[in-house]
């Protein structure tokens, strides 16, 4: 029974933990000091729900009872008058918890363009202040609830490097007073490309879980669609942005055929695209025509979405454009050039120009430093090899892959590649 809560508790946590963060960062202006009271929450949780039974609405419970965590801190720190006087609104109102009333007064008054607590979030810790390296490993540690090993293997450094990233983040968010609101004008579009490069990677992880027992996760791709519409209101002249939303939407259109009835992952080539969704497929496509529309160089995302574009517009797998496909992951190699680009590029330019050629710029990636712990770098050059012929060199790259790969559903079909070329 209590493994039973437990699971629940860890579920319901992983949806709920960035909206709880966010909405106690609001309170106490301090996202280290947030992050430890939801976590006393979660400890709370832990204690009461296997006794208790599980609320009703297990988020507000949790939300609840860091907001009341939040009033005795602040109290006891001898805080409130000054959080008051900062916040605007009366003790009867804290008091009574009645917080999002006040706050949306609160964001009213200060002529908010977008109030939520997320998004805030986001461009907080995205501030400045911190590093490029910084912002994006608090904010996915926050919003996309990725662990420092998640985050680590995304960035392909190592776990100590990334958790000393966020520790120092949060104290200097703290010791820099950086306030817990969304920027205008300039200061806006200075944090809009990280906030950006953040948003899509909670997408990624989304889409294809770093870890677990699941390929996919969906509350965060539904996540990540939302605070990248937000966002296209929040800069409506930014082509950068609805790039981003035209790739999201476009990406995400695949998600019901990426998973067969077990759970496995399907890959693109093999989908049934008729269970694609051909309304945000629509979206994306206006969305990647706004952008284009408002002119200027195509930057990584409306690039990327061009990508997405070429397989939308494709019946069948047999009627992709590979050759445009190739030649634009060209374009983004030098807009935003990066090993992970190159590798993409390889695999176009093996369904374009065939495998061998893709080989070439394979073997040239195998002796990147940074590509060294990457599953997908063995796990493309065993596709090559297979197609090749070269079965046994093949099954050694999905061995390998496998080893690597975190998440169970893509570590058990690299296995499986594996032994299908065993019995040949």
């Amino acid at each position: 029974m209590h493994s039973a809560t437990h699971h629940a508790i860890s579920a319901v946590w992983r949806i709920e933990s960035a909206k709880i963060v966010a909405g106690i960062a609001r309170m106490v202006r301090d996202i280290g000091l947030a992050e430890e009271l939801a976590q006393d929450a979660l400890v709370s949780a832990l204690e009461h729900w296997p006794l208790d039974g599980v609320p009703a609405n297990p988020g507000a419970w949790l939300m609840a009872t860091a907001k009341n965590r939040a009033l005795d801190r602040l109290r006891r720190d001898k805080l409130l008058g000054e959080k008051l006087e900062q916040m605007g609104h009366d003790l009867e109102a804290q008091e009574a918890l009645i917080v999002p009333d006040f706050v949306d007064a609160l964001d009213a008054a200060r002529n908010d363009q977008i109030g939520d607590d997320l998004l805030r979030l986001i461009f907080t810790a995205c501030h400045p202040v911190l590093s490029s390296e910084a912002r994006v490993a608090l904010t996915l540690k926050l919003l996309g609830g990725l662990t420092t090993h998640e985050i680590a293997r995304a960035f392909l450094v190592a776990e100590p490097t990334i958790a000393q990233r966020i520790v120092r983040a949060k104290r200097t968010l703290n010791e820099s007073r950086v306030p817990f609101d969304l920027p205008q004008g300039d200061a806006l579009a200075e944090r809009l490309a990280t906030v950006l490069e953040v948003v899509y990677l909670i997408f990624n992880e989304g889409y294809t879980a770093t870890a677990g027992e699941d390929w996919m996760r969906p509350t965060l791709i539904e996540e990540a669609l939302r605070l990248g519409r937000m966002l296209a209101e929040l800069a409506p002249q930014e082509p950068e942005v609805h790039g981003l939303i035209a790739l999201m939407e476009l990406q995400a259109s695949r998600a019901k055929a990426r998973v067969g009835t077990s759970g496995r992952p399907v890959l693109l080539l093999d989908q049934d695209r008729s269970r694609w969704d051909h309304l945000l497929i629509r979206r994306g496509l206006t969305a990647l025509q706004r952008a284009e529309n408002l002119g200027g160089p195509a930057g990584p995302y409306v690039l990327q979405a061009a990508i997405a574009t070429c397989h939308a517009r494709a019946h069948t797998a047999a009627e992709t454009d590979w050759h445009r496909i190739a030649e634009i992951y060209g374009m983004l190699a030098i807009v935003s050039p990066s090993p992970v680009v190159e590798l993409n590029r390889a695999v176009a330019v093996s369904m374009a120009a065939g495998p061998a050629a893709a080989l070439e710029i394979v073997d040239r990636l195998c002796k990147d430093k940074c590509l060294q712990g990457y599953q997908w770098l063995p796990s493309v050059r065993g596709d090559l090899l297979e197609k090749l012929g070269r079965k046994d060199e093949a099954r050694q790259e999905f061995e390998r892959a496998a080893s690597l790969a975190g998440n169970l559903q893509e570590r058990e079909l690299l296995l499986e590649r594996s032994s299908k070329l065993k019995d040949t």
